[in-house]
């Protein structure tokens, strides 16, 4: 008789960690954090147990953290209570929001007494960008274009053409919108803050749609509304000779306008491998793009309402002159739907090229620790600023060996040799890991810093 044995076979493993309160409290906690969150002084943590931390940075050396359990413990100590560290918490937000108050009153107060007394400092960023570049284009058409609406204008008082009042006001509306053009470019130097922290680019796209809405408005519904009264109502004109001088004068002086706001375009579009027509379509420099085609509509302009003025002259039919004001309200709507549209698309943040995104998904693809990269995005904020987003599956073999290549192997041989039971093997586990942790934070800030390379500087 055969008597056979069986006894089964237990596979050791960790028991389930569940991970409350009494584990967060061995979280560390930087001194600063200390400081700020549990109201504590510099001379209250010098009584508390120090730990030093390795950085994940090779240019970083180790630095000082806390337990955050001797933290609350020290709090609870200083202030007597939780609802007493409350109350001070409180207080002292209360006492920040009074400070920034505070400040922000100093520093209009300073503005104003500089303004007042004058500051010999120099010019300011802002001011900087309205003297060179787009600024200076747009501060060239709001000089020309105010000029030219004061003598179109009086031209018009004196004929009473339909087509010399629309182009006044063709003249008024590209002053008024350059202006705001001015504003926003000034707008779009302000520094980032808490609020904004990618800062005020877009201003110049909002001023340019606001610019765009203006012009269809302004411009081009008060020509269509002096068009169609001329219509029903024709009156005649007196004489046109001096109309004829001043429209004269305007086609110089916005030619000349037209020729600034083209020969800008040509150098950055050049500086960003574009053809002319892609930086104007994809409005790259949208103060620019405005003088522009607000130019070119008054060329045009002039042209038609000294063609149709030129009509009525000879035939004394005034129907051409009001034909002339309706074409000029066409031309100054259809600029301002260009507009419009190509900055709404700006705003809503549009894509960048493809070719650029293309080389940046390479660079990622080609380094040893990537193995994949998914749903990659990068918007266009606007002034050749890019928001680059993608999710990248990491190589953790990769990531592991370049936390090895940093250790004293031998030694870490001897540590493995000592472990000897579960407990050992988890604090061995749960310290190895965390460098591990902290080498992949240093590879995703190494790959960071190749993305903004001299050949990329405006990825965010």
């Amino acid at each position: 008789m055969y008597m056979f044995s069986w006894s089964p076979a237990f596979k050791a493993v960790l028991k389930k960690r569940e991970y409350g309160p009494k584990y967060t409290q061995n979280n560390f906690i930087t001194g600063v954090r200390a400081i700020n969150e549990f109201c504590l002084k510099s001379s209250d943590l010098e009584q508390l147990r120090k730990i030093r931390r390795r950085s994940p940075h090779d240019d970083t050396e180790a630095f000082t953290v806390f337990l955050r359990s001797d933290v609350e413990a020290k709090s609870l100590e200083v202030w007597g209570s939780p609802e007493a560290l409350a109350r001070e918490r409180k207080r002292r937000k209360e006492a920040e929001i009074e400070y920034r108050e505070n400040l922000f009153r100093n520093q209009k107060l300073l503005k104003e007494y500089k303004d007042f007394l004058g500051d010999t400092k120099p010019r300011s960023s802002t001011a900087g960008m309205l003297l060179k570049g787009p600024g200076k284009v747009v501060m060239v058409a709001i000089c020309i274009n105010g000029l030219n609406f004061f003598f179109k204008l009086l031209a018009w008082v004196y004929t009473g053409s339909a087509s010399m009042f629309s182009e006044a006001i063709h003249s008024l509306a590209d002053t008024c919108n350059q202006a705001l053009l001015a504003l926003g470019i000034s707008q779009s130097a302000r520094t980032p803050d808490p609020s904004h922290p990618y800062g005020f680019t877009n201003m110049r796209y909002i001023a340019s749609l606001i610019s765009g809405v203006g012009i269809f408005m302004m411009g081009a519904g008060l020509s269509w509304y002096h068009g169609i009264i001329g219509l029903l109502h024709p009156q005649p004109m007196e004489s046109l000779l001096w109309a004829y001088c001043i429209l004269a004068g305007s086609l110089v002086s916005e030619g000349a306008t037209l020729l600034v706001a083209i020969n800008e375009i040509r150098r950055s579009s050049r500086a960003k491998g574009l053809s002319f027509y892609q930086y104007v379509r994809l409005s790259r420099d949208p103060s620019t793009n405005v003088v522009l085609l607000e130019d070119a509509a008054a060329v045009l302009g002039v042209t038609l309402a000294a063609t149709c003025m030129g009509l009525t002259s000879l035939t004394g039919n005034p129907y051409y002159d009001s034909l002339g004001s309706l074409g000029v309200g066409t031309l100054l709507g259809a600029v301002s739907a260009f507009l419009i549209y190509t900055n709404t698309e700006a705003l809503l943040g549009r894509s960048i090229n493809p070719e650029q995104l293309q080389r940046l998904t390479e660079l990622l693809e080609s380094d040893p620790v990537v193995r994949a990269i998914h749903d990659v995005k990068a918007t266009d904020m606007g002034l050749s600023k890019v928001r680059f987003k993608a999710e990248v599956d990491f190589d953790g073999r990769v990531v592991t060996r370049s936390y090895l290549e940093k250790q004293d192997i031998e030694q870490l041989l001897q540590e493995i040799q000592q472990v000897k039971t579960l407990e050992e093997l988890e604090a061995f586990m749960l310290k190895h890991g965390e460098n591990i942790i902290d080498t992949l934070g240093a590879e995703v800030d190494r790959l960071e810093k190749e993305l903004k390379v001299p050949s990329n500087p405006d990825i965010l």
